[in-house]
């Protein structure tokens, strides 16, 4: 097969007026381009990223890090489906993605990896608040953005968690219930702690009152987390006729929990999640939830992206992106 190198030895031009003819740079002259055209032709050659680049500058490689707790990456549907809108995006622009194993070189981290490799920018989605590659592609000059952590002076997109926490215990209360329990997501992740804080905050603009015992950690989001909380809930002497479970995968969990000890949802007990994953609505009952525009966080993060390697300025403060309510059957009216 034909190589760039092939196509400048036969029209006698170097790689690099080669490259600027096959990206249609401006400035070449008119001899140039038909003497490279000519040789394209009688070669058979297709042009490659590689000759891309040398006249370029640029790889149209995004590199793509999972920096977070679960240890799940793209296995959770939240992230599968956040990269998928980030995918389409930098689609539109001829960008490919290359994500990054965790088997690396010992002597080689996340940033070091994607730099050698030469990528234009990199997303970095995180789930922990202090970690050492956040710092380090913080800290670079490699064009990068992250999701689901907030960072100053920082390409940053995750959702409106508060709001959502305040969208969920409202309801809750407008069908009566008092008796509140959350099932909380790690606060060692930015997104476990935003939404503590956010059920906290809804709690005390109702003017309720919350036993302790009544939020319980759920770990790192995961479905087994959420079945251990929702047994100790279920094991209190005075139980909650609702929760509010910080992510589906843990309510998903916490309704397995339920119906293991014979109480029902919701004519015993309401729950209402947050992510709205499409698991969600096919579960029985389905889930009540509160839903992240996935779609959106993956292409703001994009556009963003492309802003800086393009070298425009950065936004100014976090992309923060609204969430909604989705009613459905896990969460009932209690009665007078």
């Amino acid at each position: 097969m034909p190589t760039i190198y092939d196509v400048a030895k036969k029209s006698g031009y170097s790689i690099t007026t080669v490259s600027k003819v096959l990206n249609n740079y401006p400035h070449i002259s008119k001899e140039a381009i038909q003497k490279v055209k000519i040789a394209v032709e009688e070669l058979g050659y297709i042009p490659d990223s590689s000759a891309r680049a040398l006249a370029t500058k640029k790889s149209n490689m995004i590199g793509v890090v999972f920096s977070e707790a679960f240890e799940m990456g793209m296995a959770h549907p939240f992230f599968s489906e956040v990269i998928e809108g980030f995918r389409k995006q930098l689609e539109l622009y001829h960008y490919d993605l290359l994500f990054v194993s965790r088997n690396i070189d010992a002597n080689q981290n996340y940033h070091d990896h994607l730099k050698h490799r030469g990528v234009d920018g990199v997303v970095v989605i995180n789930s922990l608040s202090d970690n050492d590659e956040i710092r380090a592609f913080n800290a670079s000059d490699l064009p990068v953005v992250f999701i689901d952590i907030h960072i100053e002076n920082a390409n940053v997109v995750y959702s409106d968690n508060r709001l959502g926490c305040t969208l969920a215990v409202d309801y809750l209360y407008s069908l009566g219930h008092r008796k509140i329990a959350n099932i909380a997501g790690s606060s060692d992740s930015f997104t476990g702690a935003q939404r503590i804080k956010g059920f906290e905050m809804a709690i005390q603009k109702h003017g309720l009152t919350i036993p302790k015992n009544y939020i319980v950690d759920g770990g790192y989001f995961s479905s087994e987390d959420g079945r251990a909380a929702m047994l100790k809930l279920l094991a209190l002497p005075d139980r909650p006729t609702a929760v509010f479970v910080a992510g589906d995968e843990m309510a998903i969990g916490a309704i397995k929990a339920a119906k293991e000890v014979g109480v029902r949802i919701p004519q015993d007990i309401s729950i209402i999640g947050f992510d709205d994953i499409s698991l969600a609505m096919h579960i029985e009952p389905s889930l009540t939830t509160i839903k992240q525009d996935k779609d959106r966080i993956g292409r703001q993060a994009a556009t963003l992206l492309l802003n800086e390697i393009n070298g425009l300025p950065r936004e100014q403060g976090a992309s923060i992106i609204p969430v909604r309510l989705e009613k459905r059957n896990s969460c009932r009216m209690l009665n007078g």
